[in-house]
C-alpha cells in the first residue's frame, strides 16, 4: 500500500478572499495527485454531484452547510447555514443519498466548534444530527474538523461520542513545527478515534502558499505518523488552491507519486 492510497482531497469550489476560481472541476484534484478518496464540500449534496464522483473509491459530504447567494453589491458571496436544523436536514440528505451512491461513506462537519457555536447547537441537537446521518445508512461516519488551537477539552465536552473520524488541520503553519505534540495531545483528547491530518496548500492566514519548508516537514511527518499508524490518513486543501500555489502542489504531487 502507497501513501496515495489513504490520501482525501477537498473538491469544489469555495469563494475565499484572494482565491480566484479555480480551472480544476470537481473531481480533478483527486486525477492531479493520484488519489482515489475526496472530501466535496461547498456545493449541493445531490445525485448530479455523486454521479460525477461515483468512480472514486469513497466520497464524504458536506455538511455544514455551505452555499452561494448573491452579494448585495453584486456578484456573488459564499456564506454557511449553521443553523440544527439545516445541519440535520443536510445529515438526513446524505444519508438518503449513501442509499443510492455505496461509495458515499460519511459526512464532514467543516468548522464544527466554531460553526456548531454559532448556530447555537446544544449537545442534544447535535446527537439529532448524528442520528439524522445513520438513519439510512448507519455505517457513514461523522468526520470533525478540528484544529490544534482547539485541543481543549472543554471545548468537546458532550460531543466527542457523536464525533466518528476527527479530521486535524493546523490553522497556522508556523504551528506544524508543533505537530509531534498537538498530534499526541489529539489522540490523547479523543482516545480510539481514527485521526485523518489535515494539510493546507495555503496557508490563509499569510494568505500565500504554506512555506515550503514547513510544507516538507509536515509530509514528512505525515508519511512517519501513518507508518507508526498514528494516523489513519490525510487530507489535502484543496483542489481549488492547484492553480495558485504550483509550487506545493507540484511538490506534494511528487512526493507522493514517490511513495
Amino acid at each position: 500500500m502507497g501513501l496515495r492510497d489513504v490520501g482525501w482531497i477537498w473538491e469544489g469550489q469555495g469563494l475565499d478572499p484572494g482565491v480566484p476560481p479555480s480551472i480544476f472541476g470537481v473531481g480533478e484534484g483527486a486525477e492531479y495527485f493520484g488519489l482515489e478518496r475526496v472530501c466535496f464540500m461547498f456545493h449541493p449534496n445531490n445525485d448530479l454531484a455523486l454521479g460525477k464522483l461515483s468512480d472514486k473509491k469513497e466520497v464524504v459530504c458536506d455538511i455544514s452547510k455551505w452555499k452561494f447567494e448573491d452579494s448585495p453589491s453584486g456578484g456573488a458571496r459564499h456564506l454557511v447555514d449553521c443553523a440544527p436544523e439545516s445541519v440535520k436536514r443536510e445529515a438526513e440528505n446524505v444519508s438518503r443519498l449513501a442509499a443510492k451512491f455505496p461509495n458515499l461513506t460519511g459526512a464532514i462537519h467543516d468548522d464544527m466548534k466554531g460553526l456548531v457555536e454559532r448556530g447555537g447547537i446544544r449537545i442534544e441537537q447535535y446527537g439529532e444530527v448524528y442520528q439524522a446521518l445513520k438513519s439510512n445508512a448507519p455505517n457513514l461516519k461523522l468526520w470533525s474538523v478540528v484544529y490544534t488551537h482547539e485541543l481543549d477539552p472543554e471545548a468537546w465536552a458532550g460531543f466527542v461520542e457523536f464525533m466518528d473520524i476527527i479530521n486535524l488541520w493546523v490553522w497556522k503553519s508556523a504551528d506544524i513545527l508543533k505537530l509531534d505534540e498537538d498530534l499526541a495531545r489529539c489522540r490523547n483528547l479523543f482516545p480510539g478515534k481514527p485521526i485523518i491530518l489535515g494539510c493546507y496548500l495555503r496557508d490563509y492566514t499569510l494568505r500565500a502558499g504554506v512555506p515550503m519548508e514547513l510544507l516538507k516537514f509536515q509530509w514528512e511527518r505525515v508519511e512517519r505518523y501513518v507508518n507508526e499508524g498514528l494516523i489513519q490518513g490525510y487530507s489535502i486543501l484543496a483542489a481549488v488552491l492547484i492553480d495558485g500555489h504550483q509550487e506545493q502542489a507540484n511538490w506534494v504531487r511528487d512526493f507522493l507519486a514517490s511513495r
